[in-house]
């Protein structure tokens, strides 16, 4: 899994590009990203299957905040991004969300 960050010139946008890798979602079919900034909408936000079979979607956040997100794999396995800044417990269960610092 692999996040990428990117700053408009002016600073007032942070382009990231959520990507997860063909041999993580090889019986996959659809990846949604899950998060503070759709309000954990579990469809609103898709990846999209490239031709080499990596997921991948580019959503634009506000820079200096915080967001928590989590991976949904065919709206059924939830799953951490490995590339994360950091992590928090959620209060259920011993689970964790990824963190990006946009």
């Amino acid at each position: 899994m692999s996040i990428r960050k990117q700053y408009t010139n002016n600073g007032t946008v942070c382009k990231v590009t959520f990507t997860i890798p063909r041999e993580t979602t090889k019986t996959a079919q659809t990846v949604h990203v899950v998060g503070e900034f759709n309000n954990w909408n579990t469809t609103a936000t898709p990846l999209r299957r490239s031709k080499t079979g990596e997921f991948t979607a580019t959503i634009d956040l506000t820079p200096g905040r915080e967001y928590q997100f989590r991976y949904l794999i065919n709206q059924t396995n939830w799953e951490n991004d490995t590339s994360a800044d950091k992590y928090v417990p959620t209060g259920f269960t011993n689970t964790d969300n990824s963190v990006i610092i946009a």
